[in-house]
């Protein structure tokens, strides 16, 4: 049986705002759809969590997540280091507020099965607001009105915490506040081998990489999605 259910929140749920990366690739001549720019994403994800890929910090991490979007999106490679460098340049101060079509629809049918949930998230102190706003979900607060979306246990954002993912510790911090013991039994559902796999591993708890392309590069070893609803596939049985 399942206990409880984490979900990651950037690649599950938000995605950059089209409003702000559109701009400078269609300076460079092109105009994807969304559906382009949310697989963009998922590719930057990928070649991060690639082998021997160098730990990323803050600034380096999102100048090799744009490289590689922007080349997912088809910039031509000799262009790449500029428009992901007029990007940077640009795009000073954003929120990750674009909703995935689906995901609203696959957090429903997942709070439909009565388990605990709770959101970790690698943010910089806006994910729960983020997620109120847009009418994704939201953890209750006798501060704050009832509001549209999914209501979860609890939201947790790295830089309120000061943990991050993959650090297991973060993933303990949520479950306390769900009051439910780590273990095989709670399952991690997010887009990061680097970040949520590897670290719901190190806490002991079930990671299932949301994979929407097939692109992570070590798929040994747990188990994938193509979509969030995909997860009731996979524990929905378990759990009713």
């Amino acid at each position: 049986m399942t206990s409880a259910i984490l979900l990651d929140a950037g690649g599950v749920f938000l995605f950059p705002q089209p409003d702000v990366m559109l701009p400078p690739l269609r300076a460079a001549g092109l105009s994807p759809d969304l559906a382009t720019l949310e697989r963009a994403h998922y590719r930057a994800m990928s070649l991060l969590d690639i082998p021997g890929t160098p730990d990323p910090d803050k600034d380096t991490w999102w100048h090799s997540y744009l490289m590689d979007y922007v080349a997912e999106c088809g910039i031509a490679a000799s262009e790449c280091a500029a428009v992901a460098r007029r990007m940077s340049q640009e795009i000073i101060s954003f929120g990750w507020t674009h909703v995935a079509a689906s995901a609203c629809e696959g957090l429903r049918a997942i709070a439909g099965l009565g388990i605990p949930i709770g959101i970790v998230s690698n943010s910089d102190g806006s994910v729960q607001a983020a997620l109120r706003s847009l009418g994704v979900c939201y953890a209750a607060d006798p501060a704050q009105p009832v509001t549209e979306g999914v209501e979860v246990g609890v939201v947790i954002d790295s830089h309120v915490v000061g943990i991050a993912k993959p650090d297991p510790e973060i993933f303990r911090i949520a479950l306390d506040v769900l009051g439910v013991p780590a273990g095989q039994d709670v399952v991690h559902v997010g887009d990061s081998l680097r970040y949520d796999v590897t670290g719901a591993l190190a806490a002991g708890l079930r990671p299932i990489h949301l994979d929407p392309y097939g692109y992570c590069p070590i798929p040994e070893g747990h188990e994938h999605i193509t979509s969030l609803s995909g997860i009731l596939e996979i524990i929905g049985k378990q759990s009713g």
